[in-house]
Parts: structure tokens; C-alpha cells; sequence
């Protein structure tokens, strides 16, 4: 019978595979279509994927070393708001709005991935600390922008504009900026009892 470590070792590998393929499919999807909050989230799947590898690899260090890696981890959070500013600043150049239809659809599938992602670490958001925390917030983040994303799409098919994709990016950037204020918080926290 598997262990909470080993069990929670293949949850890990399982999101992480799975952000990795999402990643692609919705850099794609953004991409062809304009969309500043598919841009956006997709490298988030990326962001996430390398996150969880992370995890996987650092879950048999001490204390001390894991709670250094949920530092670092608090800052690759902030690597989708680079992304979204980059985007958002091409989008003011070419102010077209992304296509409705593949933007909802792309959303669907990005919410049934992170929840799925979300349902899989939530069981384990309290094992290893900073870590752990760092992914199911991620994926819980992840969920609730798809649900916004797939409600850009929705707004733009009736009125279509490039301001509901660009407020739902804004929107992501923003969970990001939090998730990685709280992990940061947590490893800070962590460090400190471990150098005590």
C-alpha cells in the first residue's frame, strides 16, 4: 500500500503532466484566436507544470531546502502577470477581439483541467507546507479564471470587444499576485522554524 508521501508524489506528477499538455493546447488556441486571457492563462499552464515538477523533485528535502524552493516558487508565481503586460501592451496596438466560441471552448476545457488539478492536491494542500500550498493554490486560482475566461467568451459573442479578455487577463494577473504573496508568506514562516 502507498504512502501520503507516495501518493502525493504521483498527484504532483499527474498535474504537472496535465498542465503541460493544456499548456500547449491553450497557447495554440490564444494565439490564433487573439486572446490576451487564454495568453495569459496558458502560461500559467506552463508556469504550473514547472511548479509541480518542482514539487516532485524537491519533496524528499529537509525542511530548510523545501521551504527555500516555496520562495522561489512565490516568485515564478508572478510569471503570468509578465505575460499578461506584455500581451496587453501588443493588444492596445491591434484592438481586435478574440473569437467567441474557441475562447468559451478553450475556457471549458481549461476548468474541467484545473478542477479536476484542484481536486486531486486538495486532499494534500496541508502535507509538506509552502509546496503543496503553492499548487493547490494554483489550481484553485486556475479555476476560477477559466470560469471568468469562459465568461469573456460569452460577453464577446454578444458585444464584441476586446475589453472583456483583457479584463478577465487583468483578473489573472491579479490571482496570481496573491497566491504568490501567500507562498511567500508560508515559506518565509517555514524557514524561520526550520533555522530555529
Amino acid at each position: 500500500m502507498a504512502t501520503e508521501h507516495e501518493r502525493l508524489r504521483s498527484a504532483v506528477r499527474l498535474v504537472a503532466l496535465l498542465n503541460l499538455a493544456y499548456f500547449g493546447v491553450e497557447f495554440v488556441v490564444a494565439l490564433r484566436i487573439g486572446s490576451v486571457s487564454l495568453l495569459a492563462d496558458s502560461v500559467d499552464f506552463l508556469e504550473d507544470a514547472a511548479v509541480n515538477l518542482l514539487i516532485f523533485a524537491a519533496l524528499g528535502w529537509n525542511a530548510t531546502r523545501r521551504a527555500q524552493v516555496g520562495l522561489l516558487l512565490s516568485g515564478v508565481l508572478l510569471i503570468p502577470t509578465g505575460a499578461f503586460l506584455w500581451t496587453l501592451w501588443h493588444k492596445f496596438s491591434a484592438p481586435v477581439p478574440p473569437e467567441a466560441i474557441p475562447l468559451t471552448v478553450t475556457g471549458l476545457g481549461a476548468l474541467a483541467v484545473n478542477l479536476f488539478c484542484a481536486l486531486t492536491l486538495a486532499r494534500f494542500r496541508q502535507h509538506s507546507g509552502s509546496l503543496t500550498k503553492a499548487a493547490f493554490l494554483s489550481a484553485r486560482n486556475d479555476a476560477l479564471a477559466n470560469i471568468a475566461i469562459i465568461g469573456a467568451g460569452a460577453v464577446t459573442l454578444f458585444w464584441p470587444s476586446i475589453w472583456p479578455d483583457l479584463i478577465v487577463g487583468l483578473g489573472v494577473a491579479v490571482m496570481n499576485l496573491d497566491a504568490a504573496r501567500a507562498v511567500w508568506k508560508a515559506a518565509r514562516t517555514e524557514l524561520r522554524a526550520s533555522l530555529e
